[in-house]
């Protein structure tokens, strides 16, 4: 019954989410007559030539990458302290397609980054390792209001290892707590979207989706993280399957001058659990000084039940997992 409750979900992710990318064009026409349209016309003697209107006219992309590097060295420091050096770098895409009465969204978000500290046992740590594919496909049905199918899927690039001394111990040890696609979430929801653009030259953009028909997959691939039961699966399954519904929305806003606000949250449950809530939010700021010097000020948080986290007193249980960064650096706008 579980299987087939999310199987229905996806139903309408496949009824909705019909190819975009080769959309037709207008074909040449030739004729005596004229004929008026929106596309392009030329008049070639008695003859008519309509032209394909570009693809690229329905069709907005562009991106932003970061870079920020901090390093801090000593010797024969009177005052104490330990080198250090730290990474940080950020990825962000987007593709967006408006023609007639359909749309299709789809951002992706990739940060890591590292610190390297002397006198430690493991001197490179990782600091910030996320990634974030988000895509939404919709179909006019008034103004504002689209029905839509949404697919968000989140994971990590490389391992991450939970640090501690072991007591009587002289050197820390880790151990490996995640892993690529390990957690991995993918979720797929169909519902209806309310989208609007707002502010001077429609820059602004607000969107939120709530879907009563959502299958979320919650992904295990490494043996001995499914083996122990990691992330609410089963242990020694791979993928844990929920049916339930979901409420997401979005926001691009520019704040005021030279500061721009993006933010996403995604709220879920399921139905077996009705009230119980998954969150997923994530928000950053981007304080531009010039055209390549920025601040980006992001946040992370997020709320499962089904993960518990060890505590320094060795017990595990659920928490708030919160991700803050302030990184001033490098970003190009492309």
């Amino acid at each position: 019954m579980r299987f087939t409750r999310f199987f229905l979900a996806l139903i309408g992710f496949f009824l909705w989410f019909s190819p975009i990318m080769a959309q037709d064009e207008t074909p040449l026409v030739r004729a005596d007559t004229v004929i008026i349209s929106g596309d392009t016309l030329v008049m070639l003697g008695d003859s008519l030539i309509i032209e394909p209107t570009p693809i690229e006219l329905y069709w907005e992309a562009g991106g932003n990458f970061s870079l920020s590097i901090q390093q801090v060295a000593l010797s024969n420091w009177a005052a104490g302290g330990a080198s250090s050096f730290a990474l940080n770098t950020g990825l962000q895409l987007f593709a967006n397609y408006k023609r007639d009465n359909k749309i299709w969204d789809t951002k992706l978000t990739v940060n890591y980054g590292i610190n390297r500290q002397g006198g430690r046992a493991f001197p490179t740590r990782k600091t910030n390792d996320n990634f974030i594919f988000i895509s939404k496909y919709g179909r006019e049905l008034t103004e504002k209001i689209y029905l839509s199918t949404q697919i968000d899927a989140r994971t990590q690039l490389l391992e991450g290892y939970r640090y501690f001394r072991p007591a009587g111990a002289e050197q820390e040890s880790r151990n490996r707590i995640s892993d690529l696609l390990s957690p991995g979430y993918v979720q797929s929801s169909t519902g209806l979207n309310y989208q609007t653009q707002y502010g001077k030259n429609n820059n602004n953009k607000f969107s939120a989706i709530f879907s009563p028909f959502t299958g979320r997959f919650t992904i295990v691939l490494d043996d001995s993280l499914s083996n122990a039961g990691a992330f609410g699966v089963v242990p020694g399954e791979r993928v844990r399957p929920e049916a339930g519904v979901s409420f997401s929305t979005s926001i691009d806003t520019q704040l005021m001058e030279n500061v721009r606000w993006k933010a996403d949250l995604n709220l879920f449950s399921n139905y077996e659990r009705l009230g119980n809530m998954v969150i997923n939010f994530n928000s950053v700021i981007n304080l531009r000084v010039n055209q390549y010097i920025t601040t980006r000020i992001e946040t992370i948080m997020i709320y499962d039940e089904s993960v518990f986290i060890e505590q320094e007193d060795g017990t595990s249980s659920r928490a708030i997992q919160l991700q803050n960064l302030i990184n001033f650096g490098i970003a190009v706008d492309f």
